[in-house]
């Protein structure tokens, strides 16, 4: 490295030394001083991920990662599902102060986890659960395509971002019975664009009974898609 690279590197380190004197990096959690990362080492730590004995269709635990009796008895139109982590302490607590709370800086930590956690499959389309125009006015930013940015930049693709639309403003899943989510989700979504023969990877940021990412599925497959792999941050149990 010449003299002048030498000097540009201590200088940058210099700099971002000096800035994070000047303004300390907390944990997103618990607060703490957390060495300019978004969790300190502890909450890190305390991440629930998820194991590895997984159904490949929904990704619920099963014994040697075998299919699940539901995505046999039914299977959905999607057709694989990959979780980082399960939907527990302090994983919700993320989840929410970035959706409700609208603590960005969060976003940045968990699609990193996101991009990290997919494996070497490259799909053609890379496809965020899109928001209805009243969710999207109403919180000011969709989660989930937040969360496939740093995969996007990885993959080097772009986002789909106009082609599906979400024309429904349904309820929210979280507020239903288990059992009457997919009811909620009909219809919900509308494709404008052809995807014959394309391979789609979804991004979501909770998976909990899978209604809306059958339902856009569904849709997806309706216009074309040859297959649908879905990559989700957290995956709720049913317990």
């Amino acid at each position: 490295m010449s003299n002048v690279a030498q000097r540009a590197t201590a200088g940058a380190g210099n700099a971002e030394g000096v800035f994070d004197a000047l303004f300390p990096r907390q944990c997103l959690l618990c607060l703490a001083p957390s060495a300019g990362c978004a969790l300190c080492a502890g909450c890190s730590a305390d991440l629930p991920r998820m194991g590895s004995d997984n159904c490949p269709v929904c990704a619920l635990p099963t014994p040697g990662g075998a299919v699940c009796g539901a995505c046999l008895k039914r299977p959905p139109h999607f057709d694989a599902t990959s979780a980082v982590y399960l939907y527990r302490f302090p994983v919700d607590r993320l989840v929410h102060s970035l959706k409700y709370g609208h603590r960005l800086a969060g976003a940045d930590f968990l699609g990193d986890a996101l991009r990290d956690a997919h494996d070497n499959w490259r799909p053609d389309v890379l496809l965020p659960v899109p928001l209805s125009a009243a969710r999207l006015a109403e919180r000011g930013f969709n989660q989930a395509l937040e969360l496939a940015r740093p995969l996007a930049r990885r993959l080097g693709l772009a986002i789909e971002t106009e082609g599906v639309l979400r024309g429904i403003d349904t309820a929210p899943q979280a507020g239903l019975p288990w059992k009457e989510r997919a009811r909620n989700m009909r219809h919900a979504f509308e494709c404008r664009i052809d995807f014959g023969g394309l391979s789609v990877l979804v991004i979501d940021d909770v998976m909990t009974t899978g209604a809306t990412l059958d339902e856009l599925a569904a849709t997806l497959k309706a216009a074309g898609a040859s297959r649908i792999s879905n990559l989700v941050l957290a995956r709720a149990l049913n317990e």
